[in-house]
């Protein structure tokens, strides 16, 4: 059993880290946890900093190994990235409860305005009207050092160190007020990309090469195997506008349909099932309830519910319709999804 004086030390370490930092923590939370069970079993719930520190400390119980600051380390890493504040309820919201960081930045409307006046002096020419960057200068929206920032806790200290500005004025001389005034304009304007924003838009998808998109579909990507443009996909372009056609083909699992099971298949959608073999032989198929290392669960054709603890020689076998998809999340390039909706596009 570890004495644990590591996890006392970096109980207190709140605070907004580097990106350099924060993958350093995730590469540990990985090393420690990844080697006795999938880390996404741990990334799925939300819990208090107190109760992750339990559920590493039965961790060290049943034998997971690392050193104290290895722990220490993973438990900061899962209370700032998959925390909740105390008294939060820790689910049963539906499949966005708890999703997101517990110390969101909270945009102060007024402090932003103050900041767009800073953004135009100094900022503008390089990165845009919307801080999506130019060809001078990088876009802010999808920078990790802006979406771990809170209230300047990482754009303060890169200013601090020199950055280029309109007005050669030294980066390093804004005061704190006018470097959280940048942070809640640029905090606004990545705000403003989310479809629950009042100015939010669609910008054009269809910037790709239509032919390159059919060669795709029909060689390295595979898609041919299992769909047809005069079958499946036949006039799938008039269903859908651009925007809903590349959501539906780079991420086609229906809502709900995760670990836990789900509301899978809805709208004739393909679902996901799971294949129970018990050591007596028995076989039942059915939409899964509930699926880890040490238990699963499902409800067969009729509705009847099955669990099973997992026993040497239960044989589980998931049935999974969306594979294909997910495995090419990791080997698309952006000139692969552009080019393939080109193409889908042309199945009027």
């Amino acid at each position: 059993m570890k004495t644990w004086i590591g996890l006392l030390v970096f109980a207190a370490l709140g605070a907004a880290q580097t990106p350099e930092q924060l993958a350093h923590s995730r590469e540990v939370f990985q090393k420690v946890c990844g080697a006795c069970h999938p880390v996404e079993r741990a990334t799925a719930m939300r819990h208090t900093r107190s109760e992750w520190q339990d559920e590493i400390a039965k961790m060290v119980a049943l034998g997971a190994k690392g050193t104290d600051e290895e722990f220490a380390v993973t438990l900061d890493y899962l209370a700032t990235q998959f925390g909740r504040a105390p008294g939060r309820p820790a689910g049963g919201g539906g499949l966005l409860d708890g999703m997101g960081p517990s110390d969101k930045h909270v945009v102060d409307p007024a402090a932003a305005e103050r900041g767009r006046t800073i953004w135009a002096e100094e900022c503008i020419q390089c990165h845009g009207t919307q801080a999506r960057g130019t060809d001078r200068g990088a876009n802010l929206i999808r920078s990790e050092l802006v979406l771990h920032d809170r209230y300047g806790s990482t754009i303060g200290p890169f200013l601090k160190k020199g950055h280029p500005t309109q007005s050669g004025k030294p980066s390093g001389s804004f005061t704190e007020a006018q470097i959280q005034d940048l942070s809640h304009f640029i905090h606004e304007r990545v705000n403003d990309t989310l479809r629950g924003s009042p100015i939010f838009h669609v910008h054009d998808v269809l910037v790709g090469n239509a032919e390159a998109g059919r060669a795709y579909f029909n060689g390295a990507g595979k898609c041919s195997t299992c769909h047809s443009p005069t079958g499946d996909l036949a006039h799938i372009a008039s269903k859908y506008d651009p925007p809903t056609l590349q959501g539906r083909f780079i991420n086609p699992r229906p809502m709900g349909g995760g670990r836990r099971g789900g509301r899978s298949g809805q709208g004739g959608a393909p679902q996901v099932t799971i294949t129970v073999t018990t050591p007596a032989g028995e076989t039942v198929t059915g939409r899964p309830v509930f699926l880890d290392d040490f238990d699963v669960a499902l409800r067969d054709a009729s509705g009847a519910y099955h669990a099973w603890k997992r026993v040497p020689g239960l044989k589980v076998v998931k049935n999974d319709p969306y594979v294909a998809h997910d495995e090419l999340l990791t080997q698309y390039t952006d000139a692969n999804m552009h080019d393939i909706l080109a193409y889908l596009e042309t199945l009027k």
